[in-house]
């Protein structure tokens, strides 16, 4: 019997109760848990923890290894990823696993970098800026205190519209919305990735109506498949019921449109279960 694909969730932070912990991704975790094939045998074997690190700094999951897909949530502003833990994460994308990662606006998660052309798929402003320098500048102006890029695409606990690039990619498959966030991050697909790579949604502003670029999928040769997202609050229960709460960081006021109408929660449910099937090459 095939076993079950293992899935680890995985933060940039160690535990801290009023951030972005492994138990914000909770209902993320439980989604994917209970994905089953056509005779109810689960898929998934899904695993979250936040970053345990050991003497050296390097986190021991990493260097475990012991897992098909790795979820990174690039959640901190410290550069967490070590050498160490960039390569660990190179030797097993080069064992064919598969690598979902995200961050959000200006800098946070910015350690995505130290995974070369893959973490160049992630644009920060303190490094590997968009190389259109017109979208240098601020897009949601609501929060001063956060910088480019930030595009906005509506409150926490709405939803957005997205445009699937054509064709359309299996991830996105049967997926018209997402979860909405004030100030998202931005993805693209870096030279050293052309031909392997493309950008396979897109989102808009309500504030400036820009088009912006929301998932990238990777699918090179002789390596595992790579989901290069935007915004980690695509998948945080925040985002997919606000009444879960959030950081007390978090000051602008959320929407509702999630929980009045459960089709934009089925949208990221799917979105979140077509992501863990293309890594593991079922799809």
């Amino acid at each position: 019997m095939p076993q079950p694909t293992r899935i680890l969730l995985k933060t940039t932070i160690p535990t801290t109760a009023d951030d972005w912990h492994i138990g914000r991704f909770a209902m993320l975790a439980a989604h994917l848990a209970a994905q089953t094939d056509a005779a109810g045998t689960p898929l998934y074997r899904v695993d979250a923890r936040d970053r345990v690190v050991d003497a050296a700094g390097d986190d021991i999951d990493l260097a475990a290894g012991n897992f098909d897909q790795l979820w990174l949530f690039g959640v901190d502003v410290v550069n967490a990823i070590t050498d160490a833990d960039a390569a660990a994460i190179t030797a097993f994308r080069e064992r064919g696993g598969g690598l979902f990662i995200t961050r959000d606006h200006q800098d946070l998660g910015a350690c995505l970098l130290r995974l070369g052309a893959i973490g160049a798929t992630q644009h920060f402003q303190s490094g590997n800026p968009d190389p259109d320098a017109a979208r240098w500048a601020c897009d949601d102006l609501d929060t001063p205190t956060i910088s480019w890029p930030n595009y906005h695409s509506g409150a926490n606990g709405d939803v957005q519209l997205i445009e699937a690039v054509a064709p359309v990619h299996p991830v996105v498959a049967g997926v018209a919305t997402l979860p909405a966030h004030p100030h998202e991050g931005s993805v693209g697909v870096p030279p050293a990735l052309a031909g392997v790579a493309r950008v396979i949604a897109r989102g808009r502003s309500k504030v400036s109506g820009a088009a912006f670029n929301l998932l990238v999928a990777v699918d090179e040769p002789g390596a595992g498949r790579v989901l290069s997202d935007a915004s980690f609050h695509h998948l945080c229960d925040y985002n997919w019921d606000p009444r879960t709460g959030c950081p007390s960081f978090v000051t602008e006021l959320a929407g509702d449109a999630i929980v009045r109408d459960p089709q934009g929660l089925a949208d990221a449910q799917r979105y979140a279960a077509n992501a863990a099937a293309w890594l593991a090459r079922q799809i």
